[in-house]
């Protein structure tokens, strides 16, 4: 039977690594017979045990070697999406207090899910997302699991070179003290979103192993980190009111009579009430902010390609791994929303950057921001686009070995593909709002909960477990927010709004 094999496994390699005082002489080639026994359902999990005769297996077919504090840097670099330009708005719709409620709840559910995903792989001795769906539903599992990182992760990446397409352009007007924009390429965003993937992305994308992005991932974090700084300077520089008539995107108009340099306002009590935060806020915006919060923390598809490449792997080195990017993301977050939204109160865009249009369009500091996290959203596009031509290598190519021909034919295609979308395709954001709105809780919540659900033995677990009971209300939670994201895209549709952007 299966199931005794999955309680032995969980004994004999507790944390993806061998016992070698639990198991017998004997005990390599008995475990390596029963790998390769069809009847045992590990066909598919062939590539990842070490065939070596003179070795025990191992969850890989080579040894990890990346360092803690890189892996940090990768899962933090692949947590920060641009989605952080928008926490601010979402502050201004919820309130400081609610914000920080639903961001604490999001983090923890976040690093909940992870747990999950650790302890599935620890049974089955796999570190692939597809492999765990294999398992645990077959071939169905495997391709629905691909198919929620490669779209999930192709909306991610998109929406990066599509900040780059607008942002970029202008940025080099700004230096160039242009006026008006020219027709030089240099100033066309189509042309520039191909130069960066050519010269920037497409060499790093190329990397055999995600631990060599490490020190990329460390200086994207550094760019947003000045971000953050930026954020909290100007909290103290920029005056409220703004010194200009100005109508806030969240539905409350403030009137404001401008006379010459001076700004008159109704009365005192307007002016207080403009620049009085709120705590806890519930208007018709509220709701498109929920979904921006749910997916601030996502990087379930790059937490098991990182956790294979752990120096020393462990489920518990791994989570703590999780634990301290979330941490740290965490408090980036808040601060960014926080410090953002007490600078414009209600009068903050959807995009924070864009809000400080309003005060002075050549800050010499913001000019520096948006360079920095244009430099983020660059450095960021490898690290998203690694799970996606690891799910085509495991639908397509899986019991092949690493081929370098092939390896670059797949970042290039994928690198080609995205820049097509965003160059020729308008709305593609909006097609991949859709996108992002079922697939991301799918990698989130649904999936690590049922997988784990149907792998856990149960002999160790029963169905009416408590942790398996939370699991499966894990994934009723999930489908939950994916009917909501999608039923407030449906109405923005019908009613013509425009929704903010979300995390990725």
């Amino acid at each position: 039977m299966e199931a005794p094999l999955q309680t032995e496994m969980v004994e004999l390699v507790p944390n993806g690594k061998p016992s070698e005082v639990l198991l017998p002489a004997s005990s390599p080639t008995a475990m390596h017979q029963r790998a390769e026994d069809p009847g045992q359902g590990c066909v598919e999990g062939r590539g990842f045990l070490q065939k070596s005769p003179s070795k025990e297996p191992h969850f890989t077919d080579f040894e990890g070697k990346t360092s803690f504090g890189m892996s940090v840097f990768n899962l933090s670099n692949a947590i920060m999406g641009s989605g952080i330009l928008g926490l601010a708005y979402a502050m201004a719709n919820t309130g400081i207090v609610l914000f920080l409620f639903l961001l604490t709840a999001v983090a923890l559910l976040s690093s909940y899910s992870i747990h999950l995903l650790l302890k599935s792989s620890g049974i089955v001795g796999i570190r692939a997302y597809e492999q765990l769906g294999y398992r645990a539903f077959g071939t169905p599992g495997k391709l629905a699991a691909a198919l929620a990182i490669t779209l999930q992760n192709i909306g991610a990446m998109s929406s990066y070179l599509y900040i780059i397409k607008s942002e970029l352009p202008l940025v080099i007007q700004t230096f160039l003290n242009m006026e008006e924009k020219t027709s030089d390429w240099y100033l066309n965003g189509n042309y520039l979103v191909i130069l960066v993937s050519v010269t920037v992305i497409l060499p790093l994308a190329l990397m055999r192993q995600l631990g060599y992005l490490g020190y990329s991932s460390g200086f994207s974090l550094s760019c947003m980190v000045f971000f953050l700084i930026a954020v909290i300077y100007k909290k103290f520089q920029v005056p409220c009111p703004l010194p200009s008539s100005s109508a806030n995107s969240t539905g409350n108009v403030s009137h404001v009579e401008v006379l010459g340099e001076k700004v008159h306002l109704p009365g005192e009590a307007e002016a207080e009430a403009l620049c009085t935060p709120s705590y806890f806020t519930l208007n018709s915006q509220t709701a498109y902010t929920i979904p921006i919060m749910a997916f601030a923390f996502v990087c379930h598809p790059e937490v098991l390609p990182i956790y294979t490449e752990l120096k020393n792997p462990s489920k518990k080195k791994m989570q703590h791994i999780s634990n301290l990017s979330i941490s740290v993301m965490y408090v980036m977050y808040f601060l960014a929303a926080l410090f953002g939204y007490l600078t414009f109160y209600d009068g903050v865009e959807s995009e924070l950057l864009h809000t400080y249009n309003k005060v002075n369009s050549s800050d010499v500091l913001i000019l520096c921001v948006r360079v920095a996290v244009l430099t983020a959203v660059t450095l960021t596009v490898p690290i998203v686009l690694f799970p996606v031509g690891r799910a085509i290598q495991q639908m397509l190519f899986q019991n092949q070995e690493f081929n370098w021909l092939r390896h670059i034919l797949i970042a290039t295609g994928l690198l080609t593909c995205i820049n097509l979308l965003v160059i020729f395709a308008p709305n593609i954001l909006g097609i991949f709002g859709v996108i992002g709105a079922t697939s991301a809780p799918c990698l989130i919540f649904i999936f690590p909960a049922i997988f784990y659900f149907r792998i856990m033995p149960t002999e160790k677990e029963p169905a009416r477990s408590t942790p398996k009971v939370l699991a499966l209300c894990f994934a009723v939670l999930g489908l939950l927010l994916m009917t909501m994201s999608l039923s407030f895209i449906i109405i923005d549709w019908v009613s013509g709004t425009k929704q903010p952007g979300g995390n990725h």
